[in-house]
């Protein structure tokens, strides 16, 4: 969607299925660095804009995409009709730029497929009980069409967008990552919490509903990757364990020394956090012999800044001794649903970074991930060096670390 002349592909794209007697909701998203720009013009005239006016500026820029679209479906001799979010039944809570869909009303979009017409829905917003217009996120049109595909109870949903599938690690970096045909929910939501594509909270939607999404690309009929439930049962003699390599940049670290040693003081300190909408990622605790503790963890850089505001309103409270913080690190990580019940996977990522001259930071882990908080500017060389080190760059890979 960054053109007129992408606008009019999508619009081809979207008749051509029309015609084969399919019912169509198509969700969008702003065009090109629209988003960006409005941000940027927000700060131009305001030091902090206030984000139920921020919210409402940003989603203006699917209404354009959103509406343009639905002109182009009418020259090619579709019935459509574009609707915002709201108009769409999309009701959300109250938490202003990073807002959760509670329930979507699909009255209005069936009646509108019921009367043969093409459904345009501006994705990345919704509205309050109270009718104010929220914003989902970064890349939360993904969320709304899972979203809609769940209420409407679609076969499934197709996401188009400017890569053909999902990859072994970002192409851009690794030339030689190999797109995969199918992944399962778990190591999808994995690789898109750590940077791959797609919006996390799209997978969980399409995870808890079980909608599969199909991810493709706008420009062509490559196939692309389906995400599913099913993905994960593999062949009995399938050795694949690593299923890909992601990595997520901008990531900050906060550090706060001399932490009493005592019941309720982790609660104190991250509840606040929660309540003003700040994700933590990596939580790492030392306790030393004088009952106190340092506690480190990991935010977004974006919310770098307003995570040490709100830790230095607990100085009294918690009763530290130092805050610190480091910005510019990245996280890297190997994702694969065969790893967990098999030892050697950690080791081996360990002496692979190792060898390349990556030190690590700190270590985060789940069932099916592992994942190092490093510099930033090694991220790159560090996700070439995992792709070649678990032979994921082959088309049939066998990744199985040296348990002796």
């Amino acid at each position: 969607m960054a053109d007129a002349g992408m606008i009019l592909n999508v619009a081809r794209r979207i008749a051509d299925v029309r015609k084969q007697g399919t019912g169509v909701v198509a969700v969008v998203s702003a065009m090109g660095d629209t988003t960006d720009g409005l941000i940027d013009l927000a700060h131009s005239v305001s030091d902090q804009p206030r984000p139920r006016e921020l919210d409402l500026l940003l989603s203006t820029g699917e209404l354009v995409s959103c509406t343009l679209l639905t002109m182009a479906l009418a020259d090619l001799g579709q019935e459509a009709v574009s609707l915002t979010g709201s108009q769409a039944g999309i009701h959300t809570d109250t938490s202003h730029g990073r807002a959760r869909i509670h329930r979507v009303d699909t009255v209005r979009m069936l009646k509108e497929l019921k009367e043969g017409r093409i459904v345009v829905v501006a994705g990345f917003q919704g509205i309050t009980e109270d009718e104010d217009v929220t914003t989902l996120g970064r890349g939360g049109s993904d969320t709304t069409a899972v979203a809609l595909a769940a209420a409407l109870e679609a076969d499934r949903c197709e996401v188009y967008t400017d890569v053909d599938g999902i990859y072994t690690a970002d192409p851009k970096i690794v030339p030689e990552a190999r797109k995969l045909s199918e992944i399962s929910y778990d190591e999808m939501l994995e690789l898109a919490n750590y940077g791959a594509k797609m919006h996390p909270r799209s997978i969980e939607l399409g995870a808890v509903y079980n909608i599969p999404i199909y991810v493709a690309s706008s420009f062509n009929q490559t196939p692309g990757t389906l995400i599913h439930g099913n993905a994960d049962k593999r062949e009995m003699e399938d050795r694949i364990k690593v299923t890909g390599i992601a990595c997520t940049t901008n990531v900050a670290k906060i550090t706060v020394r001399g932490v009493p040693d005592r019941p309720g003081v982790a609660a104190a300190l991250f509840e606040p956090l929660a309540q003003s909408a700040i994700s933590v990622d990596t939580i790492i605790q030392n306790t030393s012999e004088d009952r106190t503790t340092d506690i480190s963890f990991t935010v977004s850089g974006h919310d770098l800044k307003a995570a040490l505001a709100k830790v230095e309103e607990l100085t009294e409270e918690i009763g530290f001794a130092a805050l610190i913080s480091e910005a510019d690190l990245a996280a890297v990580s190997i994702v694969g649903s065969g790893m967990q019940h098999t030892p050697g996977y950690a080791s081996r990522m360990f002496r692979v970074l190792a060898d390349g001259n990556v030190n690590i930071d700190m270590i985060t882990t789940s069932e099916i991930r592992i994942s190092c908080i490093i510099r930033e500017e090694q991220a790159q060389e560090a996700v070439r060096l995992l792709h070649r080190g678990f032979q994921l760059d082959e088309l049939d890979p066998v990744n199985e670390p040296e348990t002796k």
